[in-house]
């Protein structure tokens, strides 16, 4: 029998409900947030309540998500001394695990390739592969993204749930609604 990650009979936030759901381990769920400015601040809501950073009383987090969290650099580091390939993973991976070193399969990207040279698709396989790299139960949003960038990362990601991984995928544009079998629409509360 499957475990049960995460059990929500609802969650409401300002004007806007979840409907129920169940996560288990080896499924993937997309929860469609539409687009404009709530959006953020709706997703980084419902990645509080998944990491356990926040309670909601309509939700049973037995298993936390980790976050595909964004990369980024202060200004001043991203002039002078730039992040790069080798660095980030070096601080962030699981050097022990398969992932921490899948990166380099991008023909063009070497340990020294500087992170702020990485366009919005591999910046994104990144921080998804040093995420895996430590936790095979994930969400993470598909922005900065191009429609064939976001099914790369959906074929990742659908590929480490044959293998008992669990991800939530905060999408906010319908795109997923053909692929995933667990499919949820934010609704707006009047």
């Amino acid at each position: 029998m499957k475990k049960i990650l995460i059990k929500s009979t609802g969650i409401t936030f300002r004007k806007f409900y979840i409907p129920p759901f169940e996560l288990f381990e080896g499924e993937i769920i997309a929860i469609y947030l539409y687009n404009g400015e709530h959006v953020f601040d709706l997703e980084m809501h419902l990645k509080s309540i998944f990491e356990r950073k926040i309670q909601d009383e309509n939700v049973i987090v037995n298993q936390k998500l980790s976050f595909v969290d964004y990369i980024s650099e202060s200004e001043f580091r991203r002039i002078f001394y730039p992040i790069t390939v080798k660095e980030y993973l070096k601080k962030h991976a699981n050097q022990d695990n398969y992932y921490a070193d899948k990166i380099y399969d991008t023909d063009w990207i070497t340990q020294q390739t500087k992170i702020n040279c990485l366009p919005g698709n591999p910046r994104k396989l990144l921080s998804l592969y040093s995420t895996l790299s430590n936790s095979n139960n994930i969400m993470l949003d598909m922005i900065g993204q191009d429609p064939e960038g976001a099914m790369e990362t959906y074929k990742i990601i659908k590929k480490e749930t044959q293998s008992g991984g669990s991800a939530i995928i905060f999408d906010n544009f319908d795109d997923l609604k053909n692929y995933c079998p667990k499919y949820i629409e934010v609704q707006f509360i009047k």
